[in-house]
């Protein structure tokens, strides 16, 4: 992966089936490619990255949820999606296969942003 690759590189390109066998990125290398995805962070020593929004109500999260949803059914890459009270959502990514992040987080990542409202 290309340290600094855009928000919109990142979102041309589809995630790669992970059965594992490839390292997970270093909390240096996906720290560099955080740049390109200000929204989101780093979580869980390194291991995660995450994206929490607000929004309007409760119809809103659900319609998020499901096109996450959608979106990730297509890459085959899948999220771990959090809807807290009737407003607030998180969502967090690694590859579970290497237990950490890898290039597919940050593309799928970058797709979500691509569809998502802007939140709070």
């Amino acid at each position: 992966m290309t340290p600094s690759a855009s928000a919109s590189d990142l979102a041309a390109r589809s995630c790669v089936p992970c059965e594992g066998g490839v390292p997970k990125l270093s909390a240096t290398e996906a720290e560099a490619q955080l740049a390109a995805l200000p929204q989101w962070q780093l979580t869980h020593e390194g291991t995660r990255i995450r994206r929490d929004w607000t929004l309007k109500n409760f119809r809103d999260c659900i319609r998020l949820l499901n096109n996450v949803g959608a979106l990730a059914e297509r890459e085959q890459h899948h999220p771990d999606l959090h809807l807290v009270g009737y407003r607030t959502i998180w969502i967090e990514l690694m590859t579970h296969a290497i237990g950490g992040l890898s290039e597919n987080d940050f593309i799928l990542a970058a797709k979500i942003d691509a569809i998502a409202p802007a939140g709070d």
